[in-house]
């Protein structure tokens, strides 16, 4: 069976072709800022991009009437349990009024609704980011009326959580397991039989990320806040200007690394140093979540890549469990599996 797989990035498109398991064909669609300047809204790109993917798609000998299924990747929807899901009219409703705001994967389900509809076929997404497995104690903040929400890299948490369990040897739904994304941002999560109960999102907390600030002290916080600037300004800061850019004016964990340890910069390495430790700070709290019954924790992301930050991670958390080490990211296999697994007979999940 062949499967399209849609990716849409804020700048970019990922597309690829699946027979069954197999990639057969993958590529990335670069947008100018020039051609995305127009668009007030992230669904106002829907027609642009559906006509590059198209186009992209021919060029390449493919039509849509080849494919038995599309899946595109999953955005800002309201929260959902993990697994596939069939896009329906009640998710186009909430991409088109995003409840928790606008993101460039938000168009997944649109471009593949849109196509799949033209030949006929189903359209699915796979673990988007607002997937919420968490339990009802770990929601419970320090102040009634917030509440701690679950939103991280579901789709490649799943993923390479399935492919750390067939290392292991063992059902995803057996295991206890401690996934640590590692990009440009960071999410640390408990996976409890194949459910994440608990996770570490760093748009609110837990470890700063290269751009983002993750917990932050809450006096400093408040003063921030009312230092003249404003609601928007303080979340384009935290959001995109803190974290390690904050410190060493890089968004690069490359350079950060060679700064750090071939350059001897000391406040490189300094910096290189907290986030090793933040990041195994959040594990070990993540492990007391699984009540130190871990079968693996797994590293991932791009910054898994890091042999060096691997190692100043495990040197504190090792004595926990095995590290199973899986660099990069496996989004695309991650949504052709999904799609592959309910086109085989899984049921899908419905949206409402």
């Amino acid at each position: 069976m062949k499967i399209l797989v849609i990716n849409p990035g804020a700048t970019s498109t990922k597309i690829a072709v699946y027979e069954d398991e197999k990639q057969i064909f993958k590529t990335g669609i670069d947008h100018d800022a020039k051609d995305l300047a127009p668009f007030e809204h992230v669904v106002d790109q829907f027609q642009y991009r559906k006509d590059v993917i198209l186009k992209t798609l021919s060029d390449n000998g493919y039509a849509l009437s080849d494919f038995q299924a599309i899946c595109g990747r999953g955005g800002l929807l309201k929260h959902i349990p993990s697994g596939t899901y069939q896009v329906n009219d009640a998710m186009i409703r909430d991409i088109e009024n995003p409840p928790y705001g606008e993101h460039a994967s938000n168009l997944g389900a649109l471009l593949s609704k849109d196509m799949a509809d033209s030949v006929g076929i189903p359209a699915f997404i796979v673990d988007p980011v607002c997937v919420d497995e968490m339990t009802e104690v770990a929601r419970v903040t320090g102040y009634k009326g917030m509440q701690r929400e679950s939103f991280f890299h579901a789709l490649n948490h799943k993923g390479m959580a399935r492919r750390a369990a067939e290392q292991l040897g063992k059902p995803y739904e057996e295991l206890n397991l401690i996934v640590v994304h590692m990009g440009g941002g960071v999410s640390v999560a408990a996976h409890n039989h194949g459910r994440v109960i608990d996770v570490y999102n760093v748009k609110d907390e837990g470890s700063f990320s290269l751009d983002r600030g993750g917990s932050l002290p809450t006096n400093a916080l408040i003063n921030l806040c009312f230092s003249g600037i404003s609601k928007k300004e303080v979340k384009q800061l935290l959001g995109s200007k803190a974290g390690v850019f904050s410190y060493l004016g890089t968004k690069d964990f490359i350079e950060v690394e060679d700064r750090a340890l071939n350059k001897k910069d000391p406040e490189a390495k300094l910096i290189f140093d907290a986030l090793a430790y933040q990041h195994a700070k959040d594990i070990g709290a993540m492990a007391a979540v699984l009540h130190m019954d871990v079968d693996a924790i797994v590293l991932t992301g791009g910054m898994a890549h890091s042999k060096a930050f691997d190692a100043a991670i495990a040197s504190y958390v090792e004595k926990i469990a095995p590290i199973v080490i899986l660099p990069g990211e496996a989004e695309m296999d991650s949504l052709a599996l999904g799609a592959l697994r309910v086109l085989r007979g899984e049921k899908a999940s419905l949206y409402e």
